[in-house]
């Protein structure tokens, strides 16, 4: 008899600057703890069951993702990220106020996914 093999987590890290800022990181700790632990509970959903898709996960194209909070508090929350070397990570985090994800924080994503690239 075979062991089933055994879900694997995907790590995930916090994009840093060259300055060393983690700004994902930041972002978070900024929030009430409420909408933080709503928002880690997502981004570890996302680590054990990647790939996912809707209604977790959104392909952005460019191998941009976003995982997507529904908070209690009636925010809705989004962490821009991708995969790379193995590794989901955050580039960006906002509270989305509109029904389309904002064109600034697609470009802010993509552009610190190309520092990555680097």
């Amino acid at each position: 008899m075979t062991d089933a093999p055994q879900p694997q987590k995907t790590p995930l890290v916090f994009f840093r600057t060259e300055a060393g800022v983690e700004p994902v990181r930041e972002w978070l700790k900024g929030l009430p703890e409420t909408e933080r632990r709503a928002i880690g509970k997502d981004l570890l959903r996302a680590q054990w069951r990647w790939p996912v898709g809707m209604p977790l996960c959104r392909p952005l194209g460019s191998g941009l993702w976003e995982v997507r909070t529904d908070m209690h508090t009636r925010r809705i929350a989004r962490v821009l990220l991708c995969l790379y070397r193995e590794h989901l990570v955050a580039l960006h985090g906002f509270i989305k106020k509109t029904r389309k994800t904002p064109n600034e924080d697609l470009a802010l994503a993509r552009k610190r996914l190309k520092e990555l690239e680097q």
